[in-house]
Formats: C-alpha cells, structure tokens, sequence
C-alpha cells in the first residue's frame, strides 16, 4: 500500500507540496483544497491506514499529534480565534486518502455543521 498511497508518496518527496512542518514522525502541509483560509493536514510518516487500525499502545502517538495540531495552530495565527480538528474514518465517515490524517482548519468563521 505504502508505494500507491498518495500520502506516502508526498512523504516520500515523490509529490511536491507546501510543508509546514515536519520531524521524524509528522509531516503537515496545507491542503491543496483548503475548506478555510488555513487548512493544514497532519500526517504520520508512518502509513497508518485509519483511525481504527490504532491500538492502545498507541496512545502516545495520538497524544504527540493533538500537540502538535496546537502547537500549529498557534503558528498559524488561528490559537486565540478558534480552529477545528478533524480526523475522518472510513469511506462513511468522509475518509478519502486511506492513511490516517489530521485536518487543522480555521481562519474565519466555521459552520456549526460537520462536513
């Protein structure tokens, strides 16, 4: 799965993109069809297919990308205003790119409605 993953292939630097930030376990770049004026995707380096593949030893992991969403969140000037962060699982749950992802979005005014 890992060589026909798009995410895969964007960590792998085979598809270009405008990171934000990356470190050994993340990388985070803003999405190419932004939902808001900031819109950034947090993605695990390693291929992670969804949500429901994570495991209780995983905790950590989950922990490190909410800090790490903050902490963009913050660089991005949308800490103090509000921010959303969605995780979507699954083709019924919105779930397009099978390799779990974190959406970090803000910059206006966000509808009350999930979608």
């Amino acid at each position: 799965m890992a060589n026909t993953c798009l995410f895969c292939r964007i960590i792998a630097g085979e598809i270009p993109c405008d990171i934000v930030y990356q470190d050994e376990e993340f990388l985070a770049f803003r999405d190419i069809e932004p939902q808001a004026p900031k819109h950034v995707l947090i993605v695990p380096k390693t291929h992670i297919a969804s949500l429901a593949e994570l495991t209780e030893q995983q905790q950590g992991f989950i922990g490190r990308l909410l800090i790490l969403a903050q902490r963009l969140a913050e660089e991005e000037g949308i800490a103090k205003s509000g921010y959303r962060l969605a995780i979507n699982c699954g083709p019924e749950g919105g779930q397009i790119i099978p390799h779990l992802h974190l959406h970090l979005i803000g910059g206006r005014k966000l509808s009350d409605q999930l979608g």
